[in-house]
């Protein structure tokens, strides 16, 4: 932190940031001459973070204002979902949080809005975080525009050890959970996790072209409709076994007496629910493979980050600079994955035993290898891939003919053609 609040010298800030510190700042000079910035006094501070992460959010503030006790500071920590946290935003900048937690998708979005203000110390900011956590914080000027939280931000495969015996692939892990009279649980009608039909088969994102429309690969159709039809044969041959629901019927169900769920896919925000359902059989892993034309195909999935950012207008930027610095120091993601199993963007964090030794984290980076990056997307991506999920596994009618239609009319409904 000290480190961070040397490093905010009025030549990384720009002209606009230090026109709104206003009178409240104290101004110094260092031994150069050049003038520092410090912390207001008396700001008082929104900050929003996500209801699994709330009294964590909350107990790392206080430890912030006691490190600033002489400066009188207010935060107040309200709930709010990162995947809503740009929308909420960009309703109201005046009312919107000063620091937030948001997801890597919505940085296009809070960029296009002029709502984020640039990180005061980008190279100590870089230099403490992973290339790719900090490739997603930053914007086309090559400005670094909100601080990295995780490199995290995905899904993976999580199971019961004593009916799983085979996690490597889709087929085994259902056949598994039928010989056990027990569910398979993934949300297929999200496009959140629908997506992962079509990147298996090839697809991937290329980012938004200047009017935001979605730019993809030049995939190959047929191997495309190839893994759509093999997901889709998946799902009917195993209808008595495969529950597509939301994510928190995962944990519940693995809590439940008797049991109904054996596997499913879901991310770290329900690791710790998910543990203390099990206990000593709690098994984490990459995705499986699917059989495609009789060949293994490995899942790919969409991977994300969770970023930090500070509201362009906020009435006291250099303590929600400082804050967002020090909720995303080192220490405090360690804390995360030691409570919540966040895995850190932070590289010093990633020695720590809480994730050398997290099977949740292990697991969710060793998927991230097999992934498309969360980054750049269109708006419209999602309500399309949420109808493809949702016509692949409940559908009658699944013929080659009808996936393809269905396919091609995702893809146009993205693009808006």
């Amino acid at each position: 932190m000290k480190k961070f609040l040397a490093l905010l010298l009025a030549v990384l800030m720009l002209a606009s940031v230090l026109v709104a510190c206003g009178d409240n700042n104290k101004k110094s000079s260092d031994s150069s001459g050049e003038a520092t910035v410090e912390i207001e006094d008396g700001a008082k501070l929104l900050v929003w973070a996500p209801d699994k992460a709330i009294d964590l959010t909350k107990e790392l503030c206080e430890e912030f204002k006691k490190e600033h006790s002489d400066k009188n500071i207010t935060i107040d920590v309200q709930v709010q979902s990162e995947s809503e946290a740009a929308t909420q935003a960009l309703n109201d900048k005046d009312a919107a949080a000063d620091v937030f937690g948001f997801a890597s998708d919505q940085f296009n979005k809070l960029m296009t809005a002029n709502a984020l203000a640039p990180v005061f110390a980008p190279d100590d900011i870089k230099s403490r975080n992973s290339e790719a956590s900090v490739k997603a914080a930053t914007g086309e000027d090559g400005a670094l525009y909100a601080f990295p939280e995780t490199d995290d931000n995905g899904y993976f495969l999580v199971y019961d050890k004593s009916i799983i015996k085979n996690p490597d692939s889709i087929e085994g892990i259902l056949d598994d959970c039928r010989k056990a009279g027990k569910k398979f649980v993934m949300d297929a009608g999200n496009g959140y996790y629908s997506c992962v039909f079509m990147f298996t088969g090839g697809v991937t994102l290329e980012g938004v072209d200047k009017e935001g429309t979605q730019q993809f690969n030049d995939y190959n159709k047929d191997q495309v409709l190839d893994s759509l039809e093999a997901f889709a044969n998946l799902f009917h041959d195993y209808s008595d076994v495969f529950l597509s629901s939301e994510v928190a019927k995962i944990p519940t169900g693995m809590a439940a007496n008797p049991q109904i769920v054996a596997a499913g896919i879901d991310g770290t925000w329900d690791t710790v629910a998910i543990k203390e359902a099990l206990g000593d059989n709690y098994g984490a892993a990459k995705l499986p493979t699917i059989k495609v034309k009789g060949e293994d195909k490995q899942m790919i999935s969409l991977h994300g980050y969770k970023l930090m950012g500070v509201n362009a207008v906020s009435k006291f930027p250099n303590a929600a600079q400082a804050l967002a610095d020090f909720l995303t120091s080192e220490e405090s993601q360690i804390k995360r994955a030691e409570s919540l199993g966040w895995g850190p963007s932070n590289t010093k964090a990633k020695e720590d035993k809480a994730v050398t030794e997290s099977e949740s984290i292990t697991a969710v980076l060793a998927q991230s290898e097999f992934s498309v990056p969360q980054v750049n997307m269109s708006d419209t991506f999602w309500s399309p891939m949420n109808t493809l999920g949702n016509t692949l596994w409940k559908d009658k009618d699944y013929s080659r003919a009808t996936i393809e239609k269905n396919f091609d009319k995702t893809i146009a409904s993205i693009k808006d053609e």
